[in-house]
């Protein structure tokens, strides 16, 4: 029993470490200078690294000291901390599943649509005042002067290897 409660302390250990590199993340997006169109995780991030924290320590502290309800707190925390992040995952996943872009004719960029997207994702983007935000976040940052610099001719700009968010900005 004793190799179980160090394994358990060991692992927590680990997750307590890795937990403050997520919280000093979600802190950055507080008060760094980043886009603003990732600002809005920073509370998120925060929140996911304070849980993360907390469950780690209550293993560590539960299996340093065999205190059995708090491995049982534990236990049942970081089961619904995966079961959470896995329906996240799979949340995000089916979202996002068809909206791959598509090769077009004469471009070496893909061509991306809403139409491709799943309808919860649709619904929300079209919303006006969302899109709105969206439009605002897009326009604050520097991904269109950057384009028109690099870019003087259209054909230059046909031919570039572009990412997603620099072929929405066109």
């Amino acid at each position: 029993m004793p190799l179980s409660n160090n394994v358990i302390g060991c692992i927590n250990i680990i997750a307590v470490l890795l937990s403050v590199p997520v919280i000093g993340a979600g802190i950055w997006l507080t008060v760094g200078t980043v886009n603003s169109c990732i600002m809005f995780l920073q509370w998120p991030v925060i929140i996911l690294g304070i849980l993360i924290l907390l469950v780690g320590l209550a293993g560590l502290i539960g299996g340093f000291w065999r205190i059995t309800w708090l491995l049982v707190v534990y236990l049942i925390s970081m089961l619904a901390l995966i079961v959470l992040l896995g329906v996240l995952v799979g949340f995000i996943y089916k979202v996002t599943l068809r909206g791959s872009g598509r090769p077009q004719p004469s471009r070496a960029y893909l061509e991306y649509s809403l139409q491709d997207f799943s309808g919860f994702l649709r619904r929300r983007v079209q919303r006006s005042y969302k899109w709105e935000r969206i439009r605002t976040c897009l326009s604050s940052t520097s991904i269109c002067p950057d384009l028109n610099q690099r870019f003087t001719k259209a054909q230059d700009f046909f031919d570039a290897d572009l990412s997603p968010i620099q072929v929405s900005e066109f």
